[in-house]
């Protein structure tokens, strides 16, 4: 017979015991419903799921029932990435079927196509591009900013060079487009096009007007991606890059991200300098470079306050003096009540403390104090 007040075993029955016996038994339940649970593509045939996809010639199925229109989708990129490819021939029926889902315009059934056109792109035959090319142009000139943001990606990711200068004009527009979500888009995908290939390149460069002037842009996310795209243009131009820093580093970038960009460059730039045997002190480039990451070390955001601490803090041949506002931000950082920058803060630290450990000093009763932190990556 069980006593009041007391469990089963004879422990007293307080509050801690209480807590530790629900937990158990929440872990117990949880691990037999992880153990119970079956992925509802576990048994698909990929015979069958082709089978279905059959619908979507039928321009009925397509407009009133988008949901199985959707789920079949899934399957079929479910069996794509699982190893069970589909042949040419199955492939291309495949493709041509999901042509057919452009009639629809269900907004979650256009974002599942173009899902699955950027998924298969590389496995079909270009030939099969070819087909949707015109369906994505179309949504490209389409009034829906969800659809023109969208097929410009998905454009970027299944063109070649000898496609891309029949949408040129489209994405030149869509880059300076009064809609943030267009815009972003646009320069993502203009990013995307740089690197595909040198061919790509050279075309991606004649948009260098446009690129420059959503930088302008008042959008934080618009300006951090025209920024990013403004550097990949200019980058094998050393003068360039140089006078890029120089210019924005003058004036005030909105976006918070695209200040951490400049303030990186301006520390590549500082390193090519280094290199070239000319001191932070001694280069007036590189010395303009260094009161631009002093100056950020006052910006609002945190984000950009770390970032050129680090920066400064990594400077090659700085010397100790010009450590010290690096060091202090850094300190007070140390007590921010968010624990990835207590992190950061202490690692970047711990960096300079093997080089200038007499920098570093006047931290020690802070960073002693970081032992005891409740998050154990710190502690």
């Amino acid at each position: 017979m069980m006593i009041d007040g007391e469990q089963q075993g004879g422990q007293p029955l307080t509050m801690s015991n209480l807590v530790k016996e629900v937990q158990m038994m929440t872990d117990k339940l949880k691990n037999e419903d992880d153990e119970n649970y079956v992925s509802p593509y576990a048994h698909l045939e990929k015979a069958a799921v082709l089978q279905e996809a059959r619908v979507f010639h039928d321009p009925n199925v397509v407009r009133e029932n988008p949901r199985q229109c959707c789920t079949i989708i899934a399957q079929l990129l479910h069996l794509q990435n699982t190893g069970q490819v589909l042949n040419a021939t199955e492939s291309t029926d495949v493709f041509f079927g999901v042509t057919k889902l452009f009639m629809s315009d269900d907004a979650s059934l256009r974002r599942m196509v173009y899902l699955f056109i950027k998924e298969m792109a590389e496995s079909c035959d270009p030939s099969d591009v070819i087909i949707v090319t015109s369906c994505l142009t179309k949504d490209m000139t389409s009034d829906a900013d969800l659809y023109r943001a969208n097929a410009l990606r998905v454009l970027a990711k299944i063109i070649d060079s000898a496609m891309l200068g029949a949408i040129e004009r489209y994405v030149k527009q869509a880059m300076v487009d009064s809609s943030n979500q267009v815009s972003s888009a646009a320069l993502v995908s203009a990013s995307q096009l740089f690197k595909k290939s040198p061919e790509n390149a050279n075309v991606v460069k004649r948009w260098l007007s446009e690129t420059q002037e959503a930088v302008g842009s008042t959008n934080p996310m618009v300006q951090f991606h025209a920024l990013q795209l403004l550097y990949q243009l200019k980058s094998h131009d050393r003068l360039g890059v140089s006078k890029l820093v120089t210019q924005y580093s003058q004036r005030s970038l909105k976006s918070p991200m695209a200040c951490v960009l400049l303030v990186r460059y301006t520390l590549k730039l500082i390193h090519d300098e280094y290199a070239e045997g000319k001191g932070i002190k001694e280069s007036p480039l590189s010395k303009a470079g260094f009161e631009f990451l002093e100056s950020s070390l006052r910006h609002k955001s945190e984000l950009v306050v770390y970032e050129a601490a680090r920066s400064i803090c990594s400077l090659p041949g700085i010397e100790p003096q010009d450590l010290n506002q690096a060091v202090s931000v850094l300190q007070l950082s140390l007590s921010s009540p968010k624990p990835a920058v207590r992190f950061a803060s202490m690692k970047t630290l711990a960096a300079v403390a093997s080089a200038y450990p007499r920098s570093v000093a006047k931290c020690n009763e802070d960073l002693e104090a970081l032992i005891n932190d409740q998050n154990k990556s710190i502690g």
